[in-house]
């Protein structure tokens, strides 16, 4: 029996939304990126959402929006994928790994003896779709004796005045936290869009922006759709309108943003999510029922009256066997 690995959801409405595309003449930044950032922003009920070719590059471009220097720490989980460091070191910063909890998500214990006068941001990570505890970890950075540590080293931080929390939601894109939807509990929270996550555009991810006054979330979308294009003050829809080939290199950019084909495989998705998420939910129900009967198999949580998962990966434990011994049964 031949089980793959994650395949795409691909139906006939994701391949029309497609070839719709392909014929409008358009595939590059455009109207269907704009379409699915407003369903994502939608969905989450975000301030803003700007959609980029990958959640590693968006993950890099705000932290260099931070103004890390060398010596700007990061936390971050040590149980992660090598993005949430890379996107650390690539902007110029460290960063310094903590332990996990047995939900596999960051150790808010961990933080706490992490957190020096060197750390600018904290980016916990929801391991295979469970959240992390976003109020907790919002309750640290407020910490009046936290706060009191922070020094700043650009005038972004200063202007936080705080450490800033950055979710990598990479897996948890459908979860919820507090009867929401996984997108609004932290300062910034960035969805991979990638081929094997909840919902893709092939490659891709989307920033969720909800950051706290005095930033103006609208204002930080251009910035950062503008940062994404090279720093462009104009993008490529824009410049193609009659006698508006003009434009200016603003700033110090980088080239991530996401074409409307990559965008038109999400729009269309998106729009099915409910129901890809029962069907998750589901399999993860019947793997539940299978495996309790079993007394060497540790079950996922998947649902707490304050979280749910995205069921993004099933993450089964079995008791009291070896590292080889489970390379064996995989």
């Amino acid at each position: 029996m031949r089980v793959d690995f994650s395949p795409p959801y691909i139906d006939q409405s994701i391949i029309d939304e497609v070839v719709d595309t392909m014929k409008s003449g358009w595939i590059t930044t455009g109207n269907k990126v704009k379409l699915l950032e407003t369903e994502i922003q939608t969905f989450t009920d975000s301030k803003s959402v700007l959609c980029v070719n990958s959640w590693t590059s968006g993950a890099i471009m705000i932290l260099k929006w931070l103004g890390l220097k060398p010596k700007d720490e990061v936390i971050i989980p040590a149980y992660t994928y090598a993005a949430t460091a890379l996107a650390v070191f690539h902007a110029g910063g460290t960063p310094v790994m903590v332990d996990v909890s047995d939900d596999y998500n960051i150790s808010l214990d961990a933080i706490h003896k992490a957190i020096t006068p060197k750390t600018k941001a904290i980016i916990p990570v929801d391991v295979a779709g469970w959240p992390c505890d976003y109020k907790e970890i919002m309750q640290i950075v407020n910490d009046k004796e936290i706060k009191s540590l922070f020094t700043p080293t650009s005038e972004i931080q200063a202007k936080l005045g705080r450490i800033l929390v950055l979710i990598d939601a990479a897996h948890s894109f459908g979860g919820k936290y507090d009867g929401k939807n996984i997108g609004v509990g932290a300062d910034l929270t960035i969805f991979s869009l990638h081929a094997v996550k909840n919902i893709t555009t092939a490659e891709g991810g989307a920033i969720c922006l909800n950051m706290p006054l005095p930033f103006d979330n609208n204002n930080l979308y251009d910035e950062f759709r503008s940062m994404s294009m090279n720093c462009q003050s104009k993008d490529a829809y824009t410049k193609s309108m009659a006698g508006s080939w003009k434009y200016d290199i603003v700033g110090f950019g980088m080239k991530i943003n996401m074409p409307d084909l990559n965008a038109a495989i999400g729009l269309a998705q998106i729009k099915i999510i409910a129901d890809l998420l029962i069907k998750r939910t589901e399999i993860s129900n019947y793997y539940n029922k299978a495996f309790s009967k079993f007394d060497w198999a540790i079950l996922p949580v998947n649902k707490t009256l304050l979280k749910e998962s995205s069921y993004h990966v099933y993450c089964l434990r079995i008791k009291e066997i070896t590292e080889i011994q489970r390379d064996k049964i995989i």
